[in-house]
């Protein structure tokens, strides 16, 4: 996951930040041109027609996103295509430099040229066509045994990692900056397809339109279902609330409430008042990838009260939070014996519908052919790349929903985007590549002068990769190779998936760029 760039805390995080460069003026020399050396670098050297991925070896011998990619594919799935235009509209409205704006036009370009017919996108783009992106799927998308998202290709677009919103907002914001007509009929297009996805319930699919062969390895496509997850529904929300705030269109606002009523639609009736990931069209949790049961999940029900708050401020509703103190009760009744409870994670992830039993996940083989998920109720040995635990600050939750009930509605929503006037967008946007997807997004607390000095000759910052995966040789055997697998990262040689490693090559990051860059722009205010 990374660090959204959302309309709501763009604009509250950057309300103090002048856009006036105060820095001294040597010190703004300096900034400028590591700023500039580093951006022609990426829009020169990295780039393919305008767009990123998310890792290179410095011979371009080896390229990823999250997955290893072909070198003809871009990123969409933060920290990516539209993520670098996001920076570069920043770094435009820090400095003045144009130069800055032509590399977030060439970013805006490469999303419009990748955006699917109904105007989402996927994962990814591949400009070396469906023959290689077949390939790619035959090859490294199926043998990735944990990424089941990536095993076969759906044929359609996808809200799951923030990739859509994130191309629309992006797309929003270089519309808006000067207008340009270019721009108007993919974000339109991008618009139109958040509006028509929408479900008659008023959530959202993770994957839209529907296909009839997105099921995979025995289980029913979930895709279609409502979706929590990854905040797919709250994430829509904020997209459609930056396009009204920043164009407006008589739409947005009745599927904005729509959507903010799914989550009081979808709360289960007490003792066990929370929610799935998934939800059927009859309301009901439901399992997703094979190693996400039907359950109630306790990190997700702690977002959707974080959501229901929110909306009581957009609104001034007090609809949204009636269900709360039930659902605090519920996450009370499952918190772990302490005998359970691992580095401060005292909730189990999923819990079992009707016995509010804890479920942990195992696995069981080598790799995506031998290999199989399951659920039960040991808590040994489950999975290492998706938490059995959650740590939860239900005090703190308590303590904002207790003073949200004391404030009357209007005090609450008096600066809702939904209730005023439109107003324009925070020129800076800047929120820094949380290394969750992205595990190689260095953050490493250097100030300018020791950017300015760690910007190599040819001008990138060298990362040493903490992530890697194995490269593609053969799918996966259907006998077990020997070893323990059941909580590690990655199966035996033929498995794709990422890895965490300590002895990574030096590689160029653009999470790493794009944190760097922030770091920059920041010291160019003070």
């Amino acid at each position: 996951m990374i660090a959204r760039r959302t309309f709501l805390a763009a604009s509250a995080a950057m309300a103090a930040l002048p856009l006036q460069a105060c820095a001294k003026t040597a010190d703004r020399t300096q900034i400028l041109d590591t700023m500039k050396r580093a951006t022609k670098f990426m829009v020169d050297k990295i780039a393919y027609r305008g767009g990123y991925l998310w890792s290179y070896l410095p011979d371009r011998s080896r390229v990823w996103g999250e997955l290893e990619a072909h070198k003809s594919m871009v990123w969409v799935q933060p920290p990516g295509t539209a993520t670098m235009g996001h920076l570069y509209l920043d770094a435009w409205h820090a400095t003045g430099d144009e130069s800055y704006y032509e590399a977030a036009a060439l970013a805006a370009g490469a999303l419009i040229d990748g955006q699917l017919p109904k105007g989402g996108w996927h994962y990814f783009i591949d400009f070396g066509g469906a023959e290689s992106t077949q390939r790619w799927y035959d090859t490294i998308g199926k043998n990735a045994w944990r990424l089941e998202e990536f095993q076969h290709p759906w044929g359609n677009a996808t809200f799951d990692d923030g990739g859509t919103g994130e191309a629309i907002r992006f797309l929003t914001r270089i519309f808006v900056a000067k207008g340009d007509a270019k721009f108007r009929p993919g974000l339109d297009k991008a618009i139109n397809f958040v509006l028509e996805s929408q479900l008659e319930n008023g959530g959202w699919p993770q994957r839209w339109p529907g296909v009839a062969d997105g099921g995979l390895h025995g289980k029913p496509d979930y895709t279609g279902l409502i979706t929590f997850n990854d905040g797919v529904i709250a994430d829509n929300i904020d997209v459609l609330l930056t396009y009204h705030q920043a164009i407006g269109d008589p739409r947005i606002l009745p599927a904005i409430r729509r959507g903010m009523d799914i989550y009081i639609a979808c709360q289960q009736a007490a003792p066990q008042a929370g929610w799935g990931l998934q939800h059927t069209f009859d309301l009901k949790p439901a399992g997703a990838r094979t190693y996400e049961p039907k359950a109630l999940v306790t990190h997700t029900t702690a977002s959707n009260i974080e959501q229901l708050m929110s909306f009581y401020r957009l609104t001034g509703d007090a609809k949204y939070l009636a269900g709360i103190p039930a659902a605090f009760d519920w996450l009370e009744s499952v918190r772990l014996p302490a005998e359970l409870q691992i580095g401060g994670r005292q909730f189990p992830t999923f819990v079992e519908i009707g016995s509010n039993k804890p479920l942990f996940v195992h696995r069981r083989g080598s790799n995506v052919v031998n290999g199989e998920y399951y659920a039960d109720y040991d808590a040994a040995n489950t999975i290492g790349h998706y938490n059995a635990r959650r740590s939860i600050d239900v005090p703190k939750l308590r303590a904002e929903y207790a003073k949200l009930k004391a404030m009357p509605g209007a005090e609450a929503a008096k600066d809702s985007p939904l209730l005023k006037e439109r107003q324009p967008l925070k020129k800076l946007w800047l929120a820094e590549v949380d290394p969750g997807s992205d595990k190689n997004s260095v953050k490493d607390g250097m100030d300018a002068p020791a950017l300015a000095a760690a910007l190599n000759a040819e001008g990138w910052w060298p990362t040493q990769l903490q992530s890697m995966s194995h490269p593609y040789t053969a799918d996966g055997s259907a006998t077990i190779t020997p070893g323990d697998y059941r909580s590690t990262d990655v199966g035996d040689i033929t498995d794709t998936s990422p890895f965490d490693t300590e002895d990574g090559p030096v590689a160029i990051s653009t999470g790493t760029f794009i944190n760097h860059m922030i770091t920059l722009m920041k010291a160019l205010q003070a």
